[in-house]
Parts: C-alpha cells; sequence; structure tokens
C-alpha cells in the first residue's frame, strides 16, 4: 500500500469520526433546546423557570437574574447562526424573556445594580455583591438587539457595560461590599474572565466598537494571564491585585473548569490578535496544564477544586464531576485542535465528550444532570437550579456543531488531494 493511499484512508478515518460526533452533538442540541422550549417558558408573568426536575417539572418559581439573562442570549444566538432555530417560538420568547429582564432586573432604577433572585413577578429577593448578573443582562441586550434591530436592547448593553468597567476599574463601592482591614486585596480569575467574554459580545462585527474597547481586552486578557503561577505549573483561581500568589486556602485553589474555559477565551483573542505565540501559551498553560493536573485518573472526569499542594479542599463538592466545566472542556480542546491541529487535542476532546454524553446526558427525559459524584454516579436529578439553567449545554453543544461543520468543510478538499500531497493538518486557509 502506497503511502499517499495510507495516507487518504487516515484521513477517511478521522473525517467518519468527525462527522459522526458532528450529528451526535446536533442531534443532542436538538433534544436540549426542546427541553427548554416545552418546560421552561412562563407564559403569565414572562421570563423563564429554571428551577426543573428531571422530567422538566417546575419545582420553585423564583427566577434568577443571571439565567434569565443566560438564555435570552442562547435562544437569540442559536435563532442568529442556526436555520434550524430561526423558529418564531425561540425570538418571541427570548423577546419576552429581555422585557422581563428591563422590567424588573435592576433593583433601583436608574441605579444599575441588578437583583441575583426574583420572584416569580419580579420583585427582588436577594442582591450579590457582584458583577455577574450585570454581566449577563449585558450579554442578553446585546444579542437581543442583534436579532430585532431594536435600539433600546443596545442602549441598555452599553449603559451597563459602562457600569460594570467602571465598578471593576474605578469605583467598586456600588457593588456593596464593604473594604474590611483583614480581607486580602484579591482578584478572582472570573471577573477579567467575564469582561473579556463581554468585550468579544459587544465588539463582534463593529470594528468601530472593537477598536474602542481594545485597551479593556488587552488589560483583561494581562490579568487572566497573571493567574498562572509557580514558575508556570499552576492556574490559580485567586491571585494578588498585584499578580502574586496568596496565603492560605484561597491561594491554593484550583478551580479546573474556569481555567479551561478562560483558555478558550484567550485562544479567541489571541486568534483575534494573530499572535501564534499567546495562542501556544494559552493551549499550554489553560487547556493542558489543568486538564492533566484536574482529570480523575480513577473514575474519571474532572475534579470541581483542587489544592495547588495537594492538600484535601475545603469545599464539600471538590470531587464532584458537574456539568459545565465539561462542557467548557469540550469547547477548549476541540477549538484547539481546529486552530492547530494538533491530534493530542483532538484525542482529548474524544476522551472528555465520551465521558459526559455517558455520564451527563439523560437519555429518558432528555437535557443533561447537572451533578455527579466522584464515581459518576448521578448525586442530584435536576435539571435545572440557581446555576444551572440553558446555557453552558445548549453552548457547548452549538459551539460544537460549527467548529465540526468548519473542521469537515476544511478536512474535505484536503482529502481529495491527499494521496498526491498528505495535508500537515486542519490549518486554516491562508495559514503558514
Amino acid at each position: 500500500m502506497s503511502r499517499g493511499l495510507r495516507v487518504w484512508q487516515d484521513m477517511e478515518k478521522e473525517q467518519e469520526k468527525l462527522r459522526a460526533w458532528k450529528e451526535r452533538v446536533a442531534r443532542e442540541l436538538d433534544r436540549v433546546v426542546a427541553f427548554w422550549l416545552d418546560h421552561s417558558h412562563d407564559q403569565e408573568q414572562g421570563g423563564f423557570f429554571t428551577c426543573l426536575g428531571r422530567d422538566g417539572r417546575v419545582y420553585d418559581d423564583l427566577k434568577y437574574v443571571w439565567l434569565q439573562g443566560r438564555q435570552v442570549w442562547m435562544y437569540c444566538r442559536l435563532y442568529r447562526q442556526f436555520e434550524r432555530f430561526r423558529r418564531p417560538e425561540l425570538l418571541n420568547a427570548a423577546k419576552a424573556g429581555g422585557e422581563f429582564l428591563l422590567r424588573y432586573a435592576q433593583v433601583a432604577p436608574p441605579a444599575k445594580k441588578c437583583a441575583f433572585v426574583l420572584t416569580r413577578d419580579g420583585r427582588p429577593v436577594k442582591v450579590q455583591r457582584t458583577i455577574f448578573s450585570e454581566c449577563f443582562y449585558t450579554m442578553a441586550m446585546n444579542e437581543l438587539w442583534r436579532v430585532t434591530g431594536d435600539a433600546r436592547y443596545q442602549n441598555e448593553a452599553m449603559e451597563m457595560m459602562d457600569q460594570i468597567v467602571s465598578w471593576v476599574r474605578e469605583d467598586p463601592s456600588g457593588l456593596g461590599r464593604p473594604q474590611l482591614p483583614g480581607a486580602p486585596a484579591s482578584e478572582s480569575m472570573a471577573v477579567p474572565m467575564m469582561l473579556l467574554n463581554l468585550v468579544e459580545q459587544l465588539g463582534e462585527a463593529d470594528e468601530e466598537l472593537a477598536g474602542i474597547s481594545a485597551e479593556l481586552g488587552d488589560w483583561c486578557a494581562q490579568r487572566i494571564l497573571q493567574h498562572v503561577q509557580r514558575g508556570g505549573q499552576a492556574v490559580l483561581e485567586n491571585v494578588s491585585e498585584d499578580g502574586e500568589e496568596l496565603s492560605g486556602c484561597l491561594g491554593r485553589h484550583q478551580n479546573p473548569g474556569h481555567a479551561l474555559e478562560a483558555g478558550w477565551f484567550l485562544l479567541r483573542y489571541a486568534i483575534r490578535r494573530g499572535d501564534a505565540k499567546l495562542q501556544a501559551h494559552v493551549i499550554d498553560k489553560f487547556l493542558l496544564l489543568p486538564f492533566h493536573s484536574g482529570w480523575d485518573p480513577e473514575h474519571g472526569g474532572l475534579f470541581y477544586f483542587q489544592d495547588a499542594d495537594g492538600l484535601c479542599p475545603t469545599q464539600l463538592e471538590w470531587a464532584m464531576k458537574l456539568w459545565w466545566p465539561h462542557s467548557e472542556a469540550m469547547i477548549a480542546f476541540l477549538m484547539g485542535y481546529s486552530e492547530t491541529g494538533d491530534p493530542a487535542l483532538l484525542r482529548i476532546f474524544y476522551q472528555v465528550a465520551e465521558y459526559t454524553f455517558h455520564r451527563f446526558r439523560d437519555p429518558e427525559y432528555g437535557e443533561w444532570f447537572g451533578y455527579l459524584n466522584r464515581d459518576g454516579k448521578v448525586a442530584l436529578t435536576i435539571k435545572g437550579g440557581p446555576f444551572k439553567g440553558c446555557f453552558h449545554v445548549p453552548r457547548c453543544l452549538a459551539m460544537c456543531e460549527e467548529m465540526l461543520n468548519d473542521l469537515l468543510s476544511r478536512l474535505a478538499p484536503a482529502s481529495a488531494l491527499s494521496a498526491r500531497s498528505p495535508p500537515a493538518g486542519p490549518a486554516r486557509p491562508g495559514a503558514e
């Protein structure tokens, strides 16, 4: 058998596997979206129920603002980017959710602080002293503007974005956190991560706005990168404001899923900048490092939390396997492979995806379980709650479907020529 024929056969097998995963992911996305369409819409008060049991029954009618924003964003993104989801029911539900947020999310307008929890009819129950409800409010409004053209939504998004940046970089007093003398001046990786994600969201297909926010994106990226500590051997969730390791449990705390999510945020940033050196650094430190340290060698799956010194974490759920770190890992490794052609990254994608589909997916009622014990058995049968809604799972599936489609379209012409000139990998057109 000639070398060219072997290469051609290998590429055909790889394409078959990628095609099978694309079809598997697309079917699963359809099932997941159907679950939320069937069970989560509040037709009377507006917005969405997210506290859903295994079969979709509502077990609590409280509404969590960050999950309301996430679901609006998700519906709009699906409507905008997938022909099969360009359906009135998705758009109408997204608009109803957006109007619910406009009416009720902000606790005391014109102040921008949003509630964390609302009653079913929109009365505030609880406020968190963080920026995350406001971040997902911003994402929802911007995406609504993109699908409707209604300037009200974009105005809301830009005003809220300005407030978030002010809280983070200038004056955090509006968040309501007291400055206590014994508290270390620390920075969670989640804050610059979310801001970088917002820069990406607001700057999409808007060169003027992308240019204005470029400095903010650079600042976010640098703040995330300083969480690589201990000579490049650990990604720590919290560091001091000047980028140094903190003492105690706070400083040793690691969250593999967050590092992986930050990884694909940074990877997109590096791709936009055309920075190959940064791209390689991100893959090494934010994809491979947290995966290899965070993957459970005995039972499989990603640990939820770890201690950088190998001590027992103090969080009771540290050894559990949660839905969202595995969703982020699927995105990160498929994106890494799509950009580099490194087969090692594709093998990890397959490893994570097989575990995730086998352990989290519910073949009977649809959607995914969110919380597994360390051995991979279901710990909680709920499909949604205060933290899990219509976001991580469908975002993962939608992004993976798009990347798999793109990979297959790039591999197809290459395989036709492979017998004469075997390609090095699925490099992007024009890449050197």
